[in-house]
């Protein structure tokens, strides 16, 4: 099912943003960034985050991204951004002209927690798949929109009721670009119901 934008609300708005129903197109601030203590033991909290809300428990949400990026940490992609100390994103984080990070981040209580993988500075484009089980959630990757393989599966302590979901973008450094969101959709639950090892008895 295609995605009505009107359902979609700002947490943060950009530096400048253009909304059809075909695309979503970002450009971010300087200096906007999501991330809380781990390692770093700074607080960042303004990245633009475009969401709407639900309660159902069991769907997916699937969009792809374009983006021109190329200053260190430029990033778009998806999000669950409930408040400053409970969120997650998964998206590519540039790095340099060699490589740029593809990973995710969860952040539980304050705490902030980041997983990647290295690819080439060259990729320019990722669809993400953003599933929902009740508490629990993945986020998956994929380059054709087709095939998707999974990045993060995940809980979130206070993800169990209401929560809002989307899109973002942010420049953590001195620097702009833009991003492009197409293709969202949202459907059934497509990260199935585990088929193996049964839950431990009560």
């Amino acid at each position: 099912m295609t995605l009505d934008v009107k359902k979609f609300q700002w947490t943060r708005e950009p530096a400048d943003c253009v909304i059809s129903q075909e695309k979503i197109q970002i450009t971010t601030k300087p200096h906007t960034d999501l991330w809380q203590r781990t390692y770093y033991h700074f607080r960042n909290d303004n990245a633009p985050v475009l969401q709407m809300e639900t309660d159902e428990k069991f769907f997916s949400f699937t969009v792809k991204t374009e983006f021109d990026s190329k200053h260190r940490f430029d990033q778009c992609g998806v999000v669950m951004y409930l408040d400053s100390e409970n969120w997650l994103k998964g998206s590519i984080e540039y790095e340099n002209e060699t490589f740029q990070h593809l990973g995710s981040v969860v952040t539980n209580h304050g705490y902030s927690d980041w997983a990647t993988t290295e690819i080439d500075a060259s990729v320019k484009s990722m669809w993400y798949r953003f599933s929902r089980r009740e508490d629990d959630y993945c986020i998956e990757c994929s380059e054709d929109g087709v095939v998707f393989n999974q990045m993060r599966i995940c809980h979130m302590w206070n993800g169990g009721g209401t929560i809002r979901f989307g899109i973002y973008a942010c420049s953590p450094e001195d620097s702009s670009f833009t991003a492009t969101f197409t293709d969202m959709e949202l459907s059934d639950c497509r990260w199935l119901a585990h088929d193996g090892q049964q839950p431990d008895a009560e």
